[in-house]
C-alpha cells in the first residue's frame, strides 16, 4: 500500500487524507454500510446501478499474473543518474469494482518496472533536470519476448533511438541494454517500447518522461496524467483466453486516465483525483499513449497551456480554455488557480463514449478536480464507496 494519495506528482499523505475527510459517512459505507446519497444531489445509489448497462467482463486474471500498482516518480538525479527498466508480465484492474458498468480489467500486460519498484501501468514518470545524461537499462534477462525503449523530445546520437529497424538493436529475452539518454529537451515527453510498437504500447509498455528545466519552481500540485484507450481482446489474447484480435480491427472499448477508468479514477491511492485547496496553483502535465483525440474539459475551471511538446508557450499567446484537444503522443502542460467555489467538479474526454465503461455512464475517462473543503461532504463519500476507497 502507498502513502501517495493522488495523481502522480501530488504530495498528499494518507493521514492528510484522513483528516480532509474526517471519518465522514461515507466510510460507513466502506465497512459494509451504504452511504446516504448527497442532498439535492438527484441522484442514489440504486439510482446510478439502474442506468449501468454491460462493461467489458472481468476475467479473474486468468493467467495468475502478479497485479500492477499506481505509477510512481522516479527521481532519477537522486539515484546517479542512473535508472533499470523491466517488462514484467502482470495483470491490471482498471475498475475492480460492480458499481458503475464495472468490472473491467485488462487480464494481461507488459507493464514497466523501475528498478526494485512495483510494475505499474502506465509505467514510472521518469524525472530529470535539463544538462543531466541518464543511463537507462533495459533488463530483459528474465522476459519472452524482445523489447526496446525509445524516448520522445531528446537529442540523442543514432544508436540510441530505441528503434529496432533503424538501429539495428534490439533487447532479446535473455539479455540487457543500457541507452545513454542526454536531457537536453526540457519539458513533458513519453517514452514506450518501440518493438511491435502498435501491440507493446497496447500491452502497457508507455510511460512519462519529466525533463525540469534549470531552475524550474514546481506549482502547488502538479500532476501527470496520460490518456489512453484499449481493445482488451488483445489483453485477452495475451492472457490465453480464446478470442481473436487484429490490429487492423482495433476496437476500443476501455478508456483510461492513468490506467484506470471512472469511478477508479476517483480513488484516491489507486486513481488520479486533482485534489486541490483554494487559492492552489494547479499545474497537469497531459500525455495521449493512445491512437484516438481526447478532447478533455475541466468543469468551472479555466486554464492556460504553457506548454507543448516541450516548448514553452510564450505568455502573450497563452489564453484562457476549458477544453483541450491532445492527439496521440501529443503532450500539453495546462496551469490553472483552484479559484472556483469547493466542491467536486469534473475532468474528462468530451467524447461521451469515451467516458463510459461499456453501455454504462458515467465511466472511462472521467476524473475529477476535488476541493479538501469537500472532502467531508457526503457526495464525496459516496464517490469514494463507488470507487471502492478503504481508508
Amino acid at each position: 500500500m502507498t502513502d501517495n494519495i493522488g495523481a502522480p506528482g501530488t504530495d498528499m499523505s494518507r493521514r492528510e487524507f484522513a483528516k480532509a475527510t474526517a471519518g465522514t459517512a461515507g466510510f460507513l459505507a466502506l465497512s459494509g454500510c451504504q452511504a446516504a446519497p448527497a442532498e439535492n444531489s438527484g441522484v442514489t445509489v440504486s439510482e446510478v446501478e439502474s442506468q449501468s448497462g454491460s462493461a467489458p467482463a472481468q476475467t479473474a486474471n486468468p493467467a495468475d499474473l502478479p497485479k500492477t500498482s499506481p505509477p510512481q516518480v522516479v527521481n532519477v538525479d537522486e539515484q546517479g543518474n542512473q535508472v533499470t527498466l523491466r517488462s514484467v508480465p502482470s495483470y491490471h484492474e482498471v475498475h475492480p469494482g460492480e458499481s458503475m458498468g464495472g468490472p473491467v480489467d485488462l487480464p494481461a500486460t507488459w507493464a514497466f518496472q523501475a528498478d526494485d519498484r512495483e510494475p505499474s501501468v502506465p509505467g514510472p514518470v521518469l524525472r530529470t533536470t535539463e544538462g543531466e545524461d541518464m543511463e537507462v537499462t533495459l533488463d530483459n534477462t528474465d522476459g519472452k519476448r524482445p523489447h526496446t525503449v525509445h524516448f520522445h523530445g531528446q537529442r540523442k546520437t543514432w544508436e540510441n533511438d530505441g528503434v529496432p529497424t533503424t538501429t539495428g538493436i534490439t533487447v532479446p529475452p535473455g539479455e540487457k541494454h543500457t541507452y545513454e539518454i542526454p536531457a537536453n529537451v526540457p519539458g513533458t515527453h513519453l517514452y514506450h517500447c518501440h518493438y511491435q510498437t502498435h501491440r507493446h504500447i497496447d500491452m502497457g509498455m508507455y510511460g512519462f518522461l519529466r525533463v525540469d528545466p534549470k531552475g524550474y519552481e514546481e506549482a502547488d500540485q502538479e500532476l501527470f496524467m496520460t490518456m489512453k484507450e484499449w481493445d482488451n481482446d488483445l489483453n485477452k489474447q495475451m492472457a490465453g483466453m480464446d478470442v481473436s484480435y487484429s490490429p487492423r480491427e482495433r476496437d476500443p472499448n476501455v478508456f483510461t486516465i492513468n490506467g484506470k477508468s471512472c469511478p477508479r479514477t476517483l480513488h484516491p491511492e489507486d486513481g488520479s483525483p486533482v485534489i486541490v485547496e483554494q487559492g492552489d496553483t494547479v499545474r497537469i502535465h497531459f500525455a495521449n499513449n493512445g491512437y484516438m483525440m481526447h478532447p478533455m474539459h475541466t468543469h468551472n475551471h479555466r486554464f492556460e497551456v504553457v506548454e507543448k511538446d516541450g516548448s514553452v508557450i510564450p505568455e502573450e499567446a497563452r489564453y484562457k480554455q476549458d477544453v483541450l484537444n491532445i492527439a496521440p503522443a501529443e503532450r500539453k502542460t495546462v496551469e490553472f488557480e483552484a479559484d472556483a467555489d469547493p466542491g467536486i467538479y469534473l475532468m474528462h474526454c468530451h467524447k461521451v463514449f469515451h467516458a463510459m465503461n461499456g453501455n454504462s455512464y458515467p465511466g472511462g475517462m472521467v476524473g475529477a478536480i476535488v476541493y479538501r473543503d469537500a472532502m467531508d461532504s457526503d457526495i464525496f463519500s459516496q464517490l469514494m464507496d463507488y470507487a471502492g476507497y478503504e481508508g
